[in-house]
């Protein structure tokens, strides 16, 4: 197999992973607190626990990148955050646009995926150039 190939394979899944992770504590989430902004703090939740398994999992398995100290950790996934900022946006517009127009959490969560897809395929081109990269020394 191909190394681009065997790349593209772990990353779609750890995608997935991460996906699972995201929409699992969305739903834990929502079942532990029903009121007011339920939704928003489920997504907020889950957008959370995505974000650190897809960083743990890009930084040693995709990117095979080895940060310096835990300084430098903490700055590569401050970094790592920014960049998915916009991804974010993407995502969560597919979320909440899907709850709105059909108002369903099974809905609100494939539209989570669909925007979560779309955002790791970009995500992934602004972390090779900005948050892995490494220093010509």
């Amino acid at each position: 197999m191909f190394a681009s190939t065997k790349l593209t394979v772990y990353y779609a899944i750890f995608a997935l992973i991460a996906t699972a992770a995201n929409i699992g504590a969305q739903d834990l989430a929502i079942r532990t607190y029903s009121g007011d902004f339920s939704v928003l703090a489920s997504v907020v939740v889950g957008t959370g626990i995505g974000l650190i398994v897809k960083y743990i999992l890009d930084k040693r398995y995709i990117f095979r990148f080895r940060t310096r100290s835990v300084a430098h950790d903490t700055q590569t996934f401050a970094l790592y955050t920014v960049m998915g900022l916009a991804t974010t946006v993407i995502f969560w517009g597919f979320e909440f646009g899907f709850h709105h127009i059909f108002e369903t959490k099974e809905m609100r969560y494939f539209g989570g995926v669909i925007g979560l897809a779309i955002g790791y395929l970009t995500k992934y081109h602004l972390d090779k150039r900005y948050v892995f990269r490494t220093e010509a020394v």
